[in-house]
């Protein structure tokens, strides 16, 4: 639960440094003194979106930290998983927000991103608001609701995971059609394209070769009268330079016993020798096997054509390419062949697992329904004595196609009095009895959630007298469950209902308005309900009533 809440440089926040206690505590002030100010600080430790704007105007960086105790709900896995040092009696949640617009987050001064601290976040503290009771009119907030007080996470888990194979087999279902009407649209036409290719026997890196036997047939006679030159300087009879280099070699052997350097020398010509005399044998055959083949030119030029028309028609420059594309060709041909075992297989998966999925579903919706009468048990017991003596309250249940959670669609129906017919809360309630409702479905999933810690912002919203007490003792109840609930509050009856008792305000000085949150004591505590009830001119009757009030709240 939160501990100490430090605010630094946030909006009209010069520094803020408050401890919070367990319970049930509350919060006052006028209209404009902070109160929203604070949750929005506190919003940005559960991961709400930055705004630059909100950092106090002078300064170069705000600073929200919290301070809160975990040590009573197992939230260590979550610290392991994600490799953050974890301290159950101190977990430190951290936000830094720059005038320049930049943001950091920190837990246990570990940096986290963003997605993290709002991970967190929704498993220490739920902010309730005014516009939370939007939520009524939305089918799947219903649906949550009564998905937590079934605890069907094993089942609900189970159907998802069928759910997604069934709508990924249904695809490939879909596309496996498709490309089998595509296919048959296009059976002829693939059929000539691959037995053109097929027929035309390519083979990687023939291109290369016939290009380099059409080149040197195509210059025949170049290449012939060169290495004719080059055999004629090599070996010819008197000039040539293989005959000379013989004639160098047996004059410096003549010499070696007289003069041994001539030794080396005439190994070394020998070495060259060696490799010009297998050069020009080399020339020799070369020259040889050049020859001039119309017939054969002819033959090879017109392979090439060949290559070069299907290239240009099916739009590739190499033979490999070629061959993909007629090896592509073939599997369309095959899959067309074997789509129908295809298609069938296909769907007897698909029909086996629609069949799993409508007996999970089925096992979700029976949860779902003991769990609805219960909650129409409980909202109609707690309603009552909240001004609603003759309330109805239903959980409509329809069934719907298969979806991302079942087959359920979830509406919950409400009438204030025998005379009205039930209808879909956001539709008839107004707003005093939608927070009435809203509260007591907190109250019931606050039982099967555990949450640390519970703020609500004025849900008092439309409401007075008896029926504020009544909220404020069920308030009370769920903060003495390992939970600590803070109400933001303009009624003195809830106000005198907490065990602590907060009072934020405003003061004007020369740097301009500041906001500022304390604790109040016991005497503080009676000026400021008794300004609650009568408003600035606090008289003596207001004193008085604020007196009572506290005293009643403390003998319950």
């Amino acid at each position: 639960m939160l501990r100490q809440l430090y605010i630094k440089n946030y909006a009209l926040i010069d520094e803020l440094d408050m401890r919070f206690q367990s319970g049930f505590s509350v919060i006052t002030g006028e209209t404009g003194a902070g109160k929203s100010i604070i949750l929005g600080a506190v919003g940005l430790l559960l991961g709400q979106r930055a705004d630059s704007k909100t950092v106090k105007t002078g300064t170069e960086k705000c600073v929200v930290e919290a301070h809160f105790d975990l040590s009573r709900y197992e939230m260590q896995p979550f610290f392991e998983q994600n490799d953050i040092e974890y301290d159950a009696a101190d977990t430190i949640v951290r936000r830094e927000m720059t005038a320049a617009g930049k943001s950091r987050a920190f837990i246990n001064d570990t940096p986290v991103a963003l997605a993290m601290l709002k991970e967190l976040g929704e498993r220490l503290v739920d902010v309730h608001s005014q516009h939370q009771n939007l939520l009524l009119g939305q089918h799947n907030f219903q649906l949550n609701v009564v998905d937590l007080l079934a605890a069907d996470d094993a089942e609900l888990a189970a159907y998802q995971q069928t759910y997604h194979r069934y709508e990924a087999l249904a695809r490939e279902v879909q596309r496996v059609k498709e490309d089998m009407e595509q296919a048959r649209q296009n059976a002829d036409f693939m059929q000539f394209q691959y037995n053109e290719l097929s027929d035309a026997r390519l083979c990687d890196g023939e291109q290369e070769e016939l290009e380099q036997r059409s080149d040197t047939m195509t210059h025949a006679e170049d290449i012939k009268s060169a290495l004719y030159e080059a055999s004629t300087a090599l070996s010819a009879d008197e000039t040539g330079v293989v005959v000379g280099l013989r004639k160098a070699v047996n004059a410096l052997r003549s010499i070696d016993r007289v003069y041994p350097d001539a030794a080396e020398l005439a190994e070394r010509l020998d070495s060259c020798y060696i490799e010009l005399k297998d050069v020009d044998a080399e020339v020799d055959s070369k020259l040889e096997d050049v020859d001039f083949d119309p017939a054969e030119l002819e033959s090879v030029n017109a392979r090439l054509d060949k290559i070069y028309n299907l290239q240009k028609k099916y739009r590739v420059d190499s033979v490999a390419a070629l061959l993909a594309i007629q090896q592509e060709l073939e599997q369309k041909l095959q899959a067309m062949e074997n789509g129908d075992e295809t298609l069938a297989e296909l769907q007897r998966q698909m029909d086996e697992t629609h069949q799993q999925l409508a007996a999970e579903a089925e096992a979700l919706t029976e949860k779902r329904r003991a769990a609805a009468r219960k909650i129409e048990q409980q909202m109609q017991a707690r309603l009552m004595p909240l001004g609603m003596p003759h309330v109805r309250f239903a959980v409509q249940m329809e069934r719907q196609d298969f979806g991302s959670c079942g087959q359920d669609k979830v509406v919950f129906l409400f009438s204030a009095n025998t005379s009205t017919p039930l209808q879909p809360v956001a539709q008839v309630a107004s707003g005093g009895e939608i927070a009435r409702v809203m509260l007591a479905l907190k109250v019931m999933i606050s039982g099967a959630v555990k949450l640390p810690t519970i703020i609500f912002d004025e849900i008092d919203t439309g409401v007075s007298g008896k029926i504020a007490e009544q909220m404020a003792h069920m308030m009370a109840e769920m903060g003495q469950a390992d939970r600590q609930v803070i109400s933001i509050t303009h009624l003195p009856q809830i106000a005198a209902l907490g065990t602590v008792h907060y009072k934020v305000y405003k003061e004007e000085t020369q740097q301009g308005t500041v906001s500022h949150m304390v604790m109040l004591g016991s005497d503080e505590r009676v000026n400021e309900i008794a300004q609650m009830l009568s408003g600035s001119d606090v008289t003596d009757a207001a004193i008085q009533n604020a007196k009572e009030l506290l005293r009643f709240a403390s003998e319950e």
